[in-house]
């Protein structure tokens, strides 16, 4: 591309006035802004799998020595910790990606251990900071690793007071283990969970399966690997959501993880069970990811009472800290497999 030359129209004491195109100032501003959303906020790093948000939470707790091993924290005070030293951009933000990482339902492998109320599938919000407490996940001590043997480079922090790493050691792929979403500017982003010992053993079967080779008159090395994609399916056989449920469209996988487009349709787990009097109820243990368990129910409740769904006589939400478990009560004259299907 070729730098357009720019006319000094004026000077002063603060600098120059220089005459542009709008057109390629505007196509030169948009990509400069598209890149900072994409660099700085939407997307993850594919080197650690993190959001600078995410990866400043944990080095804050990595600094203040917040381990698996230490005694929980207050949020409150890791929130201040990344917002005064790393993101100054809002307490609830930084609070609402501190819970995320602690949500079972909503992480594979939650790289923070809450303590107190993180918010359930109902939908329901977490406590305020100053109720709940957080340390790191056991494995997140894999993420975290080697930080001090200059395993990363560092780069100032928003006022250049302090340095913070531009990316985690990140032992684990994580970027696959958790996956990811983001919206940037022109771009998206939507990486399914994936399960770890799975991960690992394809991981451990390309590195087996690759020729490491330093290109001719240079220090560059060049990685050559003929591994394909049904040899990766192998050992990994689908997205592993931290909700469960059932992979509908099993023949798609392929073609996603081909392409890196397409979609996976999920469903829950869902049997018939006898319940005595000649009556049967449909008991549902498992949800898609990101199902709202509330919302769900209330959306079977209303399809009964305007008759689109016949046959339920009682509904109710049994869950419990032992696990999931919906039970839709059934008529006796109805048919269990036809309104399940519904």
């Amino acid at each position: 591309m070729v730098e357009e030359k720019l006319e000094t129209v004026e000077k002063n004491d603060i600098g120059q006035l220089l005459r542009a195109e709008i057109t390629s100032e505007m196509k030169k501003a948009y990509l400069d802004y598209a890149m900072s959303v994409i660099v700085s906020r939407a997307l993850p790093d594919v080197r650690d799998g993190l959001k600078p948000v995410h990866r400043r939470i944990l080095y804050a707790m990595h600094e203040i020595n917040l381990t698996h091993a230490a005694k929980f924290a207050k949020s409150a005070k890791i929130v201040g910790e990344v917002m005064g030293k790393y993101h100054p951009h809002g307490d609830i933000p930084i609070y609402d990606s501190l819970v995320r990482m602690a949500q079972n339902f909503s992480m594979r492998y939650p790289l923070i251990e809450g303590q107190g109320n993180f918010g359930s599938m109902d939908g329901d919000p977490p406590a305020h900071m100053r109720y709940t407490e957080a340390r790191m996940a056991a494995i997140t001590t894999e993420m975290l690793l080697d930080l001090e043997k200059e395993t990363v480079n560092y780069l100032d922090n928003f006022d250049a007071t302090l340095k913070e790493p531009v990316f985690l050691p990140a032992l684990l792929p994580n970027l696959l283990l958790m996956g990811s979403e983001g919206i940037a500017v022109g771009m998206a982003t939507k990486i399914p969970p994936h399960n770890l010992t799975e991960v690992l053993e394809a991981v451990i079967y390309m590195i087996g399966k690759t020729k490491f080779e330093t290109i001719p008159n240079t220090d560059v090395p060049h990685i050559n690997s003929d591994v394909n994609i049904d040899e990766l399916l192998e050992f990994i056989k689908g997205p592993d959501f931290p909700t469960a449920g059932s992979i509908y469209n099993i023949e798609e996988i392929r073609n996603v993880y081909s392409t890196g487009r397409g979609k996976i349709l999920i469903r829950g787990k869902a049997e018939i069970e006898e319940i005595g009097g000649g009556k049967s109820a449909i008991i549902i243990t498992e949800l898609p990811y990101q199902v709202n368990k509330a919302l769900l129910v209330a959306r079977i409740a209303g399809l009964a009472k305007e008759k689109k769904i016949e046959g339920i006589s009682d509904l109710r939400d049994e869950s419990d800290r032992q696990g999931m478990r919906i039970v839709v009560e059934l008529k006796r004259d109805s048919s269990p497999k036809k309104i399940l299907n519904n």
